[in-house]
């Protein structure tokens, strides 16, 4: 923990990644608010249909996303990465060739196979410092939550131009670019194993076995279910209920989604600074179910839907980027990697069923039958988290140490637990590390520091 700036280095890995998860997310985002008002022009669409098209992609993500983290230590990260893109292109190839709503539902489920989030971060683990990693991975965030931003605008305007191939077309280029990312990323000498990063099999009962850490895992699935699910029905709702012409979607999300994250940054600071997490989760919360409430109300008024579209953006955006954290704080040393393996299957599933049941639901009773769905999980999930403990505002470190063994193992985590602002400690002896989580309001850097030069 000696340097608080980047190297060269680990900027090109860190910018190129972050390009990587930019493009792919892009692609897999940009189909959101279009599908359901341009996929009446493919054989056979029908609600249903289309929303199993949306959510496809999620189910595939779900279920290969560990199991390809754990395939890139057989491998190696980047030939997995360019298993995963080839698949990404694939899908949208198919995707963009096919004139009936079956090739869109196998193109999606295509492109949600090239799961390579885990092997990405990974990827960045092997080729960052530890006191450099926590920011690497703040950024890539960022470049997740920008590139549904930018999706949102891009995706119905794409669509305008060139229609549906056009987009899908446009998400296999994306792949490409995503590709020449990783090509210019150096290989690793050495592939890392730590508990940060990846998820541990004999750890997750335990995992499972929090049920905070659980109330998580139900709150970004019930998220990205209420998303899914939102966007099978309001571009429709724009179109044939507000009279917007589906020409004109694209500057509703760019104000609402532009605007609602600037009313967002004063709570993230009072979450954060204040210590008020808890209360502006559950108000966070509180807003989503508002927001899906009043458009069973305002349907038929476009004005009245925008503002419900921004309330519901800025209490998504703050959900989003505030759950991981959540996570993050609330793992136990050196099970963050399983929990946020967890964590990530919980939100493509999320994301799967929401588009599916979103489909049937819109087929049978409309935008009203979608919301209501929607704003009930809601509930539910307010209802489960009330009695949620207030997330601890610690943070998770890494300490390399060479050598120990199994009989210093009791001296070394005595010796880590003594520092000031240390609250918890996991020596794992195999891989010549500890795992911490700290108060770093309260942490004895310099103590720490001098720990790591004697060790």
């Amino acid at each position: 923990m000696s340097s608080s700036v980047m190297n060269k280095t680990e900027r090109k890995v860190t910018f190129s990644l972050a390009g990587v998860f930019a493009m792919r997310m892009l692609g897999l985002f940009m189909i959101l608010p279009v599908l359901t008002v341009y996929g009446d022009q493919l054989i056979g669409a029908t609600p249903a249909l289309l929303g199993l098209a949306m959510g496809a992609y999620g189910v595939t993500q779900a279920i290969l996303q560990i199991p390809f983290g754990f395939l890139s230590d057989r491998v190696g990260r980047k030939p997995i990465i360019f298993a995963g893109l080839i698949l990404l292109m694939l899908g949208s190839i198919v995707a963009a060739n096919s004139e009936s709503v079956y090739g869109v539902i196998i193109g999606r489920a295509l492109q949600g196979a090239g799961a390579v989030a885990s092997a990405i971060m990974a990827l960045v683990s092997d080729l960052t410092r530890e006191e450099q990693r926590t920011k690497a991975m703040a950024l890539i965030g960022m470049s997740i939550g920008l590139s549904f931003c930018i999706a949102m605008v891009a995706g119905p305007l794409v669509t305008q131009w060139w229609g549906l191939t056009g987009l899908f077309s446009f998400n296999g280029l994306l792949a490409l670019i995503a590709m020449v990312l990783v090509w210019r990323v150096p290989t690793p000498v050495q592939q890392l194993q730590h508990r940060d990063t990846f998820p541990v099999i004999s750890e997750i009962r335990q995992v499972l076995a929090n049920t905070d850490l659980l109330r998580l895992d139900l709150g970004i699935f019930v998220l990205h279910f209420v998303l899914m699910a939102l966007f099978v029905a309001l571009p429709l709702a724009l179109e044939r209920l507000a009279g917007l012409p589906r020409e004109q979607h694209w500057w509703v999300y760019l104000i609402t989604l532009l605007s609602s994250f600037v009313a967002m940054l004063p709570f993230i600071i009072l979450a954060e600074k204040k210590r008020k997490l808890k209360p502006v989760f559950l108000g966070a919360l509180c807003l989503l179910i508002i927001s899906l409430v009043s458009m069973l109300w305002s349907s038929n008024h476009f004005t009245g839907l925008l503002l419900n579209i921004f309330l519901f953006f800025m209490a998504f955006n703050w959900l989003e980027a505030s759950l991981p954290s959540m996570v993050s704080k609330l793992a136990p040393a050196g099970r963050k990697g399983t929990a946020i393996g967890i964590y990530s299957t919980c939100q493509f599933l999320g994301a799967a069923l929401g588009g599916i049941a979103g489909g049937l639901v819109y087929q049978r009773y409309g935008f009203t039958g979608v919301i209501s769905m929607a704003a009930l999980v809601a509930v539910i999930w307010w209802v489960i988290s009330w009695s949620m403990t207030t997330p601890p505002y610690l943070t998770t470190l890494m300490v390399n140490l060479k050598p120990v063994n199994d009989q210093s193992v009791a001296d070394v985590s005595a010796a880590l637990s003594a520092i000031h602002g240390v609250q918890e400690v996991v020596v794992i002896a195999e891989e010549q590390s500890a795992y911490l989580k700290v108060d770093r309001a309260r942490l004895d850097m310099q103590a720490l520091q001098a720990f790591e030069l004697k060790a």
